[in-house]
């Protein structure tokens, strides 16, 4: 069969050309948004007396049959059309006749294809904005839930100062936060309609882009033509956003990972995230927290790959433009796979508080407290430091804690020393105390848990 473009060629090309040149198996997804910007096409051209209001009524009825066609499975997508724009118009000619062939008037390809993508795109925020919330939800829950649990803090992965699990899941709260403001700011520059921008020029036609644009909900119009159907920066800034959503999630995953080993012993992961070994029976694997780990590399190499395709396209359209949508498309299923995990993952894990108290008692964690102790004495900072590192080394030699080292011998390294250290450097008085905004202490913790309430 001959291609709609034909004319200028006969239409026919090899066989495995145009397997190389067709994009239906991927941009297929994009039906529902290529039918409806085409019934809002093809009231605009009514509306401005460019067809006929019979002929709109009788494109955009067909249209409508078409669109509830294909979801209810009676037509199916035939995989040998080039891509979803020839297919739908196709379809539309065969049941309406030549009426159907007046739609593509004063658009192309070009600036169709750049409209239908932001509209998928646009849908697609507001799809992971609703994860990343429910995600944020999880983590806020289970915050609320062991608000007061204390746990190591690390810095180099070394035990650094005592920190309530609570303030450990609100700073991964605070980061998805974060991805949900930029999704929305990238919602911004996606909402902009490129339609009536054309091949790259704009048309003869006395066209009303901004009531097309209206109609389907964007906030403004492309404002050069040229720039409207050859931009992608919106797909490459969704790309960038998208990655550091995957960095968050890898970051996590490598948290519930360490957490979930016997040497660690922090939580215990869902039978329903987990999987078993072939040949040990012992094991259980946190394998869902793997993949979100591991798929971030692709996300990655999606951004890459269409920055590197882009990177040296002269203006306007280019074919290797079609590289954007398999990428973009990629990165959108796999955030979204990734978010649907992890978010009932972090809800149904349990919390070994037993463990993550004994981990903080080991690790001369509150040695900073010992020397904050000696400075409200008197002591000057770099003193009490020196003089707390020492008392550390001491009890490393000695066997001892900072806990159950005797005053006596604390009185070795500073007169100033006295009975009251032990509630100073208590683990509980340790947390309790970094009250200061943003801290770890419980009331810092409502403060916050406050702030992500509001914000959601």
């Amino acid at each position: 069969m001959a291609k709609m473009w034909a004319g200028r060629t006969a239409g026919e090309v090899n066989k495995l050309a145009d397997s190389f040149n067709s994009s239906i198996s991927f941009d297929s997804r994009m039906y529902k948004q290529d039918i409806t910007g085409s019934m809002a096409h093809a009231a605009m051209l009514s509306a401005q007396g460019i067809i006929s209001s019979d002929d709109a009524d009788s494109i955009i009825s067909a249209l409508k049959q078409i669109l509830q066609d294909i979801e209810s499975g009676k037509l199916k997508i035939d995989p040998k059309a080039e891509d979803i724009h020839m297919f739908v118009e196709q379809v539309l000619t065969e049941r309406i006749g030549d009426t159907g062939k007046k739609l593509h008037t004063a658009r192309s390809r070009n600036d169709q294809v750049a409209l239908d993508l932001r509209l998928y795109l646009r849908d697609f925020t507001d799809e992971v904005t609703v994860l990343l919330k429910d995600l944020v939800k999880a983590l806020k829950g289970q915050a609320e839930k062991n608000i007061d649990v204390i746990m190591p803090g690390y810095t180099h992965l070394q035990h650094a100062q005592p920190v309530l699990f609570s303030h450990y899941m609100l700073a991964y709260a605070m980061m998805f936060l974060r991805d949900i403001d930029r999704i929305s700011d990238c919602r911004k520059r996606i909402n902009v309609s490129p339609i009536g921008c054309c091949a790259l020029a704009g048309t003869t036609f006395d066209t009303d882009r901004q009531a097309e644009a209206k109609e389907l909900g964007f906030d403004s119009v492309c404002l050069n033509s040229l720039d409207g159907v050859s931009d992608r920066d919106f797909c490459v800034e969704l790309l960038s956003a998208l990655s550091l959503v995957m960095t968050h999630l890898s970051r996590l995953s490598e948290e519930l990972i360490l957490w979930s080993s016997q040497e660690f012993s922090f939580i215990e992961l869902s039978d329903d995230f987990t999987t078993g070994s072939s040949i040990m029976p012992q094991k259980k694997n946190p394998d869902m927290a793997e993949l979100c780990r591991g798929k971030t590399g692709r996300v990655y190499g999606n951004l890459m790959g269409l920055l590197t395709t882009l990177k040296g396209l002269p203006l306007a359209y280019n074919k290797d433009m079609q590289e954007d949508k398999e990428g973009v498309f990629d990165a959108c299923d796999t955030v979204k796979m990734c978010l649907s995990v992890t978010a009932p993952m972090i809800k149904s894990m349990k919390i070994n508080e037993k463990s993550m108290l004994e981990s903080a008692r080991k690790g001369f964690m509150n040695a900073t407290d010992l020397a904050d102790y000696l400075v409200v004495k008197g002591l000057p900072f770099r003193d009490a430091y020196k003089v707390s590192g020492a008392v550390v080394a001491y009890c490393i030699q000695s066997g001892h804690i900072l806990e159950d080292l005797p005053v006596s011998e604390y009185r070795r390294f500073s007169t100033l020393i006295s009975d009251d250290v032990y509630q100073a450097i208590d683990l509980k008085t340790c947390v309790q105390r970094r009250s200061s905004e943003g801290g770890t202490s419980v009331e810092s913790v409502k403060k916050q848990l406050a702030y992500l309430e509001e914000k959601l």
